[in-house]
């Protein structure tokens, strides 16, 4: 555990102002864990009585406010009886009809609590339709007779900022501007770990059981989740329960990688969950494109910041948009071919030496065939048309894959191309994947040039050049899929496919 207040330090100035205010982050990020504790913290001071209660029980009631606030307010007398000593715990909730009843318990409350009332509503974008607009307008309403009437300090704690709950009314399904809850002061976001508090909240398992890190280990850990806490959390439970169970082994590097190839293949609910939001068209107008290499159509900021709030995406140094973190780049990957793969046929592992090591010419050779066979019928199966053959060249490699190797993926907004490392064992082959478009130039001068590069970081000598051909009146696929042999002007050997 870190400290609660550590990664939302305002929320502390918040409180003492009387604000009401907006936490959002993505799911499993720390939300609930964080205020919990800061409630926890805030009532054992003895200047507030502070509480995190949920409005999630309510979701199933959407269009009913009334069925709605019975089963909030049952819950929040729960975890007022678990976390609150008796003589902090509310009275009895005054009858109210529906539509008002959360107003009427928030009031009856504050004047009789002893200390000034700080509350967390959790889970509030669970609320739906009616149901949401109805708590919302509460709040509204018992605002101005805060601190007595009504809390002292609230927030609203969900997946999005309140714009982007979900109602029925209106066109995008979105309150937008006209949001019920426009008295708040301020909308938070909490933010994912850094590098050191990753090193801290392992050092503490090194603590407690002796067991060690690598530094290497700790430095991949970072890199593999960019400190998103459900991954930092669920990469060290399959580290150290699953992986590296002995406490007198250290933990290395490569541990982190097989741990982290684990929850991919696995897709837990959070990765799933996460997975699914790419069916959205507004996900798929961002994210097919960044697939590509290429620039965003129009997309409204609106759209851009959904994705980031969802913890989807994030903002680089540079302000683009770039994938949350390496974990979630695979995961959106192997979602998106899932179907793809799913339609491959059988496919024998040819490109393996009786050694098991990969022979990458016949691995050219079997992915030559299987495109000249599979390829145009297979890419009606894919989940973004748009990028087609991206993701079933992806569902091919999934196959080589899983065979033993890695496959490690780089792509981004008006990068160009997508970078592809495939390692089986001790042997690597890389690949820069390059689309020519109707009207567009031969992308093969700068794939050249692009592969020339990643190569040099790699420290190969020899990669390949994967060539989409999307141009309108082409012959027919088993025809034009051909690869060809190509010098880099720094004299690497690379092997250029149309496919």
């Amino acid at each position: 555990m870190l400290p609660a207040l550590r990664r939302i330090p305002q929320v502390r100035d918040l409180i003492d102002q009387k604000a009401y205010f907006v936490v959002h982050a993505p799911r499993q990020v720390g939300k609930t864990t964080t205020l919990t504790s800061l409630g926890v913290e805030l009532t054992r001071e003895g200047r507030y009585t502070a509480l995190l209660v949920s409005m999630e029980v309510g979701a199933p009631f959407r269009m009913d406010p009334g069925a709605a606030e019975l089963a909030v307010l049952g819950s929040w007398r729960a975890n007022a009886e678990h976390f609150l000593p008796p003589e902090l715990q509310p009275p009895p909730w005054p009858d109210a009809p529906p539509g008002q009843r959360i107003e009427a318990a928030l009031q009856t409350w504050a004047e009789a609590s002893r200390r000034p009332l700080v509350l967390f509503l959790d889970e509030i974008d669970a609320l739906q339709d009616d149901a949401l607009i109805s708590a919302l307008r509460q709040l509204r309403d018992g605002y101005q007779r805060r601190p007595t009437g009504f809390p002292w300090s609230l927030a609203v704690i969900g997946l999005r900022d309140v714009r982007d709950y979900k109602v029925a009314a209106g066109s995008d399904g979105r309150l937008g501007t006209a949001s019920p809850f426009n008295i708040k002061v301020e909308s938070l976001t909490l933010r994912s770990f850094t590098d050191d508090e990753v090193a801290e909240l392992y050092q503490q398992h090194t603590d407690d059981t002796g067991q060690r890190f690598d530094p290497d280990a700790l430095a991949a850990a970072f890199a593999e989740t960019q400190g998103q806490p459900w991954l930092v959390n669920a990469l060290a439970r399959q580290l150290t329960e699953v992986i590296v169970p002995d406490r007198g082994i250290s933990i290395t590097a490569n541990d982190v990688v097989t741990a982290r190839q684990i929850l991919i293949g696995r897709m837990d609910t959070h990765l799933d969950s996460l997975a699914d939001k790419l069916r959205e068209p507004r996900v798929r107008r961002i994210v097919a494109p960044m697939i590509a290499g290429e620039a965003l159509p129009e997309v409204s900021d609106e759209d851009q910041r959904y994705v980031t709030d969802l913890g989807l995406l994030r903002l680089d140094a540079t302000g683009g948009l770039v994938v949350a973190n390496p974990t979630y780049r695979e995961v959106i990957l192997r979602s998106l071919a899932s179907s793809s793969r799913a339609s491959l046929p059988l496919i024998a592992p040819t490109w393996l030496t009786p050694e098991g090591r990969l022979d990458i010419d016949k691995l050219l050779a079997a992915f030559l065939e299987f495109w000249r066979e599979h390829g145009e019928a297979l890419l009606g199966t894919a989940t973004y048309p748009e990028i087609a053959p991206h993701l079933v060249l992806m569902a091919f490699l999934h196959r080589v894959e899983n065979g033993g190797g890695v496959l490690n993926r780089e792509y981004a907004v008006r990068k160009g191309r997508i970078d592809l490392c495939l390692r089986l064992g001790p042997d690597r082959v890389a690949m820069e994947l390059k689309v020519w478009r109707e009207g567009g130039k031969d992308p093969r001068p700068q794939g050249i040039k692009q592969l020339d590069g990643y190569l040099a970081g790699l420290g190969l000598d020899t990669g390949w050049l994967i060539i989409f051909d999307q141009r309108a009146n082409l012959p027919p696929i088993e025809d034009r899929t051909r690869s060809e042999t190509a010098t880099s002007p720094s004299g690497r050997q690379m092997t250029v496919i149309y496919a």
